[in-house]
């Protein structure tokens, strides 16, 4: 394929990093990351071979929701640097080749945001109907509550405002009224001003919520929603050509199908595949590929130009809610048995290392899979070096802590004392000492340098985001095989999920002479017969990527 399609549709094959600026590199001795401190850390996620990174939000913030409750949507916390500091971010990245997108957190804003304390004062603030009020409480209020653990319902009387407002994540955090046209313009300057500045699209928070009106008064001025992300995109568009929306939509895959933009992939450019990770869990606990074949079978393709988000871990607790009850009590028993390890009855506030015993052949079976899917990877801060959790921290944050950058103190992430960082380390075999960068880029055989690999095959091998994906019959039940074409090029993928060894045979080509199976992430070649089969033999937990090279073939493998 011409590679210049692969620049101009950048995102179906990238891979992108995530992190908390605050959790990952403190660079002035107060305990908390900083935006100086990920540009002086550019340079790990270059050598990883991250294209595209993610800032977790850097606004203006009480911080009562890790940043997620924003007072100030232009503007930069001072806790972690100004916008001078930001610019000069987007300058490193850029120099690297890595582009940057940051969070779009507008379904909502903090209670302290002056939109709200204006809205709340009077109800002839110009600001009052940018919120969602009732003088009663809906009689379906408590229904559909988010967090139980700390809410009882999606409505809360104000004092100040002598009404209730709407709330579909915590109380502190009311939400915005997109059905008033005045919000929408205001969300196309936020962006806007963003993308003016350097940024190459955005994640977009809670992107059903953000679109439900069914709470506001004058919905009717918005019937349908889809018709503002249409609006969105096409801004976006307009300003940054290239920039793109990745979108947080867990709903099941025909409904996500309809945030893409439907055949005209006009809305969101990529969406996370949550029901395939949740999918992926369930089949490991049950060390058989199963689940997640059926998953990836009733996928639908996105439009051509958009693309699928896969992810083994995000920031958030690890949602198993498109499970059935049994099913996602397999996935607790399997990965997080005790209590304390599950959050809202319905996900895990764990790491995968933790989660899979720390197993090295099944914690790189596991990335080599995150690469080989049909997708984009996306990667959180510390899953390059197996980063485990640490469950003194409360909720969600558990997964948070400090990147480790050595075994010193602090994992080498902070000057501070120890009791000043914004989030205490894991201690035991994923303490510092056992788990960080400095060892790990030393260690041939280390997690990080099997994902710096996985990221260099991945990104010579475009034919797995751009190809045709299909599933290979194999005569063993605990393998999954995939064979993916694009043009003149086929890449296949071998993963074991059991513990137990195989042979395996497969039809990896057409019935012809001299073809042969190059594995891509070890020494090695593989004939396969005139009949196109060819047999291999795969480990406990194992992982092959192979190409398939036939006579006249130019590869440099």
């Amino acid at each position: 394929m011409r590679l210049t399609e692969t620049a101009d549709v950048w995102w179906k094959n990238a891979v992108i990093y995530c992190l908390d600026v605050e959790t990952f590199f403190d660079t002035d001795g107060d305990g908390r990351g900083d935006l100086r401190g990920v540009g002086q850390r550019i340079d790990h996620l270059a050598e990883l071979g991250v294209t595209c990174l993610w800032l977790m939000p850097f606004y203006p913030t009480p911080d009562r929701d890790d940043g997620y409750d924003i007072t100030d949507f232009y503007g930069v916390d001072p806790r972690l640097g100004t916008h001078g500091d930001l610019v000069e971010l987007l300058t490193l990245a850029q120099d690297r080749g890595i582009r940057v997108i940051a969070d779009l957190v507008v379904n909502h804003t903090s209670d302290q945001h002056p939109w709200f304390r204006s809205a709340r004062a009077s109800r002839q603030s110009p600001y009052r109907g940018w919120y969602v009020w009732r003088d009663e409480k809906p009689p379906n209020a408590d229904e559909g509550v988010v967090f139980p653990d700390k809410e009882d319902s999606l409505w809360q009387y104000d004092e100040e405002a002598g009404q209730y407002y709407l709330h579909q994540f915590y109380k502190h955090q009311p939400d915005l009224d997109i059905a008033n046209a005045e919000v929408r313009q205001e969300i196309e300057r936020v962006i806007g001003f963003w993308s003016q500045l350097g940024l190459s699209g955005f994640r977009v928070d809670a992107v059903p919520f953000l679109l439900d009106t069914t709470g506001a008064l004058d919905a009717a001025n918005l019937p349908d929603p889809h018709d503002y992300l249409r609006d969105l995109r096409s801004f976006l568009d307009r300003r940054q050509g290239q920039a793109m929306l990745l979108g947080e939509v867990n709903l099941e895959y025909p409904d996500v199908r309809r945030f893409f933009g439907d055949e005209d992939g006009d809305e969101l450019t990529m969406c996370f595949d949550f029901i395939g990770m949740q999918r992926l869990y369930l089949s490991l606990a049950r060390n058989d590929p199963a689940e997640l074949v059926k998953a990836l079978r009733t996928r639908p393709d996105p439009p051509e130009e958009s693309q699928w988000g896969t992810f083994v871990r995000n920031h958030d607790e690890l949602t198993l809610d498109k499970l059935s009850d049994d099913e996602r009590q397999e996935v607790f028993d399997a990965f997080g048995p005790d209590k304390d390890m599950q959050l809202y009855g319905r996900g895990l506030r764990r790491r995968l290392p933790p989660m899979l015993g720390n197993d090295p052949a099944r914690l790189k079976m596991v990335y080599s899979l995150l690469f080989a899917l049909p997708g984009t990877p996306v990667l959180f801060y510390g899953e390059e070096i197996g980063m485990g959790e640490n469950l003194a921290v409360e909720g969600r944050s558990a997964v948070r802590t400090p990147m480790q950058w050595t075994a010193g103190v602090n994992g080498g992430f902070s000057t501070a004392d120890p009791d000043q960082l914004v989030a205490p380390l894991p201690d035991g075999e994923y303490a510092p000492k056992h788990v960080n960068v400095a060892a790990q880029r030393r260690d041939p055989d280390s997690l990080l340098n099997w994902i710096k690999l996985l990221v260099q095959r991945y990104r010579e091998c475009p034919e797995l985001s751009w190809g045709d994906p299909t599933i290979l019959e194999s005569n063993v039940s605990s393998v999954f095989a995939q064979r993916t074409d694009h043009e003149d090029g086929t890449i296949v993928t071998v993963h074991n999920f059991a513990p137990e060894p195989a042979r395996i045979t497969l039809a990896v080509a057409g019935a012809a002479a001299g073809v042969q199976a190059v594995d891509l992430l070890r020494d090695g070649t593989a004939e396969v017969g005139p009949d196109g089969l060819v047999t291999l033999d795969v480990e406990p937990y194992d992982c092959r990527w192979l190409r398939i090279v036939r006579a006249g073939d130019r590869y440099i493998i």
